[in-house]
């Protein structure tokens, strides 16, 4: 179907300057002088806009993926800072630290036994052993307690030691 220029200008909504920008920019289909394609213009169109819109949508991907990036940079950067000022540590040295106290605590207390043997002349070796197999008992009890697991781990489950704790 061919139209004046003026009439597909006004089907556009367009002026029939703007008719002309449009031509030059490969918009507008011109079958002769003054005449114009207008189902073909419409199309052209449609797929130029519609080309533009997922363009528009990648933009707006792009832009949340930078904003997302940023965010990871700055926490990044907090943390650190924070590690700086001592206000975090890691929590691998924390495990670390824990886990020298707790071997230093359990060999203290299978001592406990001997050293009773060595100080009480009147324990017998029942009372020695007694003493032995409580004390025993007590760390087992103590290794199995998942009462002071940190949050969110499972039964059986130990903590990452990638993360930082906070110290107060």
């Amino acid at each position: 179907m061919n139209m004046k220029p003026a009439e597909l200008a006004l089907l556009l909504g367009v002026t029939e300057r703007r008719l002309g920008q449009l031509h030059a920019d490969g918009l507008v289909v011109k079958t002769g002088r003054g005449q114009y394609d207008a189902p073909a213009t419409v199309q052209a169109m449609l797929a130029a806009a519609s080309g533009k819109a997922a363009g528009a949508a990648v933009a707006l991907d792009l832009d949340k993926e930078r904003a997302r990036l940023a965010a990871e940079q700055a926490d990044g950067h907090a943390l650190k800072n924070a590690t700086t000022r001592a206000e975090m540590v890691r929590a691998a040295d924390v495990v670390r630290e824990w886990q020298g106290i707790i071997g230093t605590v359990r060999s203290a207390m299978l001592a406990v036994p001997s050293r009773c043997r060595r100080r009480a002349s009147t324990f017998g070796t029942a009372e020695i052993e007694i003493i032995d197999r409580e004390i025993r008992d007590a760390l087992e009890a103590l290794s199995n307690d998942e009462s002071d697991a940190p949050p969110g781990a499972e039964s059986g489950e130990a903590a990452t030691t990638d993360e930082a704790i906070k110290v107060d």
